[in-house]
């Protein structure tokens, strides 16, 4: 429960209101976490944030954290300088399983868990910030796919093109190999790209369902479309995966604050299969 110091190396603005830090521990060794895991970043004097990792662990160098401005906390994080510091708790939750090997953290429900193991397709769809917690899972496919082989395939939806994050990943990505996809929701002049909602580019992709394998994180309402989108072009549910978000406010299942249904988020989640909770997701908040 008790912060680490992490010092600010590094910032990069990704939009208006995201940027990406760069953290490097003030006297602790590195961290060791798995693609996403997420921490509590603390701004010291207002509060602490819930944030998923962004970087790759076989990545090496600074721990990485895409954040978006939408409060007191993440504003803070956001205007943090370099030589700032900030704290670190974590890891915390479980993973996207890319080897297929145990989760980073033993689920204490009977959920149990999908993978995105096997040298089958990967298929990726991300909505808006979506990406920073699939960041460090394209990272991993892409070192997977070089060793083992398989296809790699990266779609990505945003609201407006001043809204896609990443772009220098999504080149260098599809440079290596990946399919990449990127859809906007609304054009903007000089946008020469796909309009349109993220599922609408999963007919076109070109995986093959039957043996493939999804990540997906985004908006709540856009998970449920896009998993439904992929079951019924084939894709079996339980090797479909989703990262779900709530207000996680202590990372260690002691404060209540991100239940959903019988699940506690930040220990029994975020990444669960799509077919192990798809009946929470559609039915309606009280």
């Amino acid at each position: 429960m008790t912060p680490v110091p992490y010092r600010v190396v590094g910032r990069r603005d990704e939009t208006g209101d995201v940027t990406t830090l760069s953290l490097s521990p003030v006297t602790d060794d590195p961290m060791t976490f798995l693609p996403g895991q997420f921490n509590m970043l603390t701004a010291f004097g207002l509060g602490e944030a819930a944030i998923s990792v962004s970087g790759a662990p076989r990545r090496g160098g600074p721990l990485e954290h895409t954040v978006r401005d939408v409060g007191p906390v993440t504003h803070a994080l956001c205007r943090a300088r370099i030589g700032a510091v900030i704290g670190v708790r974590g890891p915390f939750g479980t993973d996207w399983r890319i080897e297929g090997g145990p989760t980073a953290v033993e689920s204490r429900s009977t959920l149990g868990s999908g993978t995105a193991g096997g040298p089958g397709d990967a298929v990726v769809v991300a909505g808006g910030i979506g990406l920073a917690p699939l960041r460090g899972a394209v990272h991993e496919l892409m070192a997977r796919r070089e060793r083992e082989g398989g296809r790699v395939f990266v779609i990505v939806g945003a609201r407006e093109p001043s809204q896609v994050i990443y772009r220098d990943d999504l080149e260098r990505w599809a440079g290596a190999g990946a399919e990449v996809a990127v859809t906007v929701d609304v054009s903007a002049p000089g946008w020469t790209g796909h309009v349109g909602l993220v599922t609408s580019l999963l007919g076109d992709a070109g995986f093959d369902p039957a043996e493939a394998t999804a990540l997906v994180c985004g908006p709540e309402i856009m998970m449920r479309f896009t998993a439904r989108a992929l079951i019924d072009s084939g894709v079996g549910s339980g090797r479909i995966q989703v990262s779900l978000e709530r207000n996680m406010q202590c990372g260690v299942a002691w404060c209540g604050h991100c239940q959903y249904g019988p699940l506690l988020l930040c220990r029994d989640g975020p990444v669960l299969p799509y077919d192990k909770v798809a009946r929470l997701m559609t039915q309606r908040g009280r």
